[in-house]
């Protein structure tokens, strides 16, 4: 711990020096102008770690009070309490001094233990702000950290442990609060159904290990055919995805889905048993809504579920559109 002592007169150096050494500072460095301090301040504060500076008022080059909002721009300095030095004992110049940055001021001719004392109060002072300053940053460190653990927690209990996709409760979470936004806004809101065709074959063959690997493969390339962060694909059960698409009408939800079809069967993962291909593939359902007050969300997902059921019925690996009407005119599918 260091203290700066700025002061042009030789005799006021080692009076001072000779103080705070009697009161065991014995790190004390010595600057005889503003600029010489500054160049101290800029370069060596690290090494000098500099807890206090005196500061003579009355200088050749600039003045103390100058001096004085000069070092406070110094980010080292900031927080460093710095104590005037000067024969000035006049109203106006002390609340310059104060208004500079400068927290307290001895008169000369240096007193002893008027010095002794004002200095020890300074470095309470500064010691206090460093403890609340070490004290503020563990806070926000502890904070990042628990910020850090919540939020991967949320990442656990929305995502599919095997896949990494969401899961079936996020994804009704984020149903839900897409009928909302939709309801309100007046909307359109897409929803894709997806199965994973003869996959049930697929594990009985392969087994059940090159079965995860292929819902994770599928899943990611569900993913990458989605291409706005809006859109979201979930893990709906067993084999079966889902994929949530706001802002979107029925057109573009049957280009998406078959985007995702086509991404699927791009894998070639081969597949022995399937009833349709040489490879893994997939049956999308697609349905789209403007949703009403008189409309509950389960008719979207009935609707996009029944256009599956008939892609699967009629040969599978292919998109097929919602036919229902679950409400009257302008609520029918889009």
């Amino acid at each position: 711990m260091s203290i700066l002592v700025v002061d042009d007169s030789i005799d006021s150096q080692r009076l001072i020096r000779a103080f705070l050494k009697s009161d065991g500072h014995d790190e004390v460095i010595m600057a005889q102008s503003a600029t010489e301090a500054y160049r101290v301040l800029s370069s060596k504060a690290d090494e000098n770690n500099i807890q206090l500076i005196l500061l003579d008022i009355v200088m050749p080059d600039v003045n103390g009070i100058e001096a004085c909002r000069k070092m406070k721009t110094f980010a080292t300095a900031i927080d460093t309490p710095i104590i005037m030095v000067t024969a000035k004992t006049e109203k106006e110049e002390l609340e310059k001094a104060f208004a500079a940055g400068a927290m307290d001021y001895i008169t000369k001719p240096i007193n002893k233990t008027e010095l002794l004392a004002r200095v020890r109060s300074a470095l309470r002072l500064k010691r206090e702000i460093d403890g609340r300053k070490a004290r503020e940053q563990e806070l926000l460190e502890v904070t990042r950290q628990l910020e850090a653990a919540n939020e991967s927690l949320r990442l656990q209990t929305s995502r599919d442990g095997l896949t990494g996709v969401a899961n079936r409760r996020h994804f009704d979470e984020l149903l839900a609060q897409e009928w909302e936004r939709a309801t309100r806004e007046r909307q359109p809101l897409a929803l894709l159904m997806i199965d994973i065709d003869d996959f049930k074959r697929y594990n009985d063959h392969y087994g059940h290990l090159q079965g995860d690997d292929c819902l994770r493969s599928v899943a990611s390339a569900g993913v990458r055919a989605l291409k706005r962060p809006c859109d979201v694909l979930a893990r709906y059960g067993g084999e079966e995805f889902a994929a949530i698409l706001p802002l979107t009408d029925v057109v573009g939800a049957t280009a998406i889905g078959e985007q995702i079809r086509s991404a699927v069967e791009a894998l070639r993962i081969p597949h022995a048993k399937s009833s349709c291909a040489a490879v893994v593939t997939i049956s999308l359902g697609a349905y789209s809504v403007i949703p009403t007050s008189a409309l509950v969300v389960e008719n979207l997902i009935q609707c996009a579920d029944r256009a599956l059921y008939r892609a699967k019925a009629n040969g599978r690996n292919q998109v097929q559109v919602g036919e229902d009407r679950i409400a009257s005119g302008e609520n029918s599918a889009i």
